[in-house]
């Protein structure tokens, strides 16, 4: 079994919009997502929004995420899959109803 990291990426400025009932959906979502793959994921939480972010590039340390964007990661999963394969089947059940989500394996090194 491998481990994937599951970015979600969305536009902060669509659930600034949105009433407490779009929060309220998402979060039962969120809540099903974790009964159908609760044997996979082994972590994840939301992230707070984009205007706590502090950024560092060498020395020089900025407030704000890293690059300006419509969609900016707002939370992720960490799960566990036989293969990519399973892992997107897994990923397409996350709920990002503003925007989408990423894939990435994580890397595993050598010992020694």
């Amino acid at each position: 079994m491998a481990e994937y990291l599951v970015l979600i990426y969305e536009n902060e400025n669509d659930y600034a919009n949105a009433g407490p009932e779009i929060f309220g959906e998402v979060m039962a979502a969120h809540n099903r997502f974790a009964e159908k793959h609760g044997s996979a994921i082994r972590g994840g939480n939301a992230l707070q929004g984009a205007d706590t972010a502090t950024t560092i590039r060498g020395d020089v340390v900025t407030d704000g995420p890293f690059v300006e964007s419509k969609e900016i990661l707002g939370g992720y999963y960490l799960v566990e899959a036989a293969d990519l394969d399973q892992a997107l089947a897994i990923a397409k059940d996350v709920p990002a109803r503003f925007g989408g989500v990423e894939v990435r394996p994580v890397m595993v090194f050598p010992e020694g």
